[in-house]
């Protein structure tokens, strides 16, 4: 995979109560490109953080319906990426520990 692609698969940290408290127990959250496959997924962590990683799970979120004065409006569909690393490995960025 070459570096481009790296930084185009991987969006950003998804950073939520939820995923903090998955982030304990050595899995972490990244919005992802909504044509990333899993296989991508994990060469992009395991290429910019130099982890090893065991698994990825990949989500579609629906955006949700909002209603305002000017009518209804929809939120962005965003894809999500659930990436288990190997035991011992932590990503130190990720703990709440600052």
């Amino acid at each position: 995979m070459n570096q481009e692609r790296v930084f185009k698969v991987l969006l950003g940290p998804h950073m939520t109560e939820k995923a903090a408290v998955a982030a304990e127990n050595g899995q972490y959250v990244f919005k992802v490109a909504s044509d990333a496959t899993k296989t991508e997924v994990k060469k992009a962590v395991e290429a910019l953080f130099e982890k090893k990683v065991k698994s990825v799970q990949v989500v579609n979120i629906k955006g949700k319906v909002k209603r305002s004065a000017r009518g209804e409006g929809r939120r962005n569909d965003i894809r999500k990426a659930y990436v288990t690393l190997a035991a011992g490995e932590t990503l130190e960025d990720f703990t709440g520990n600052e």
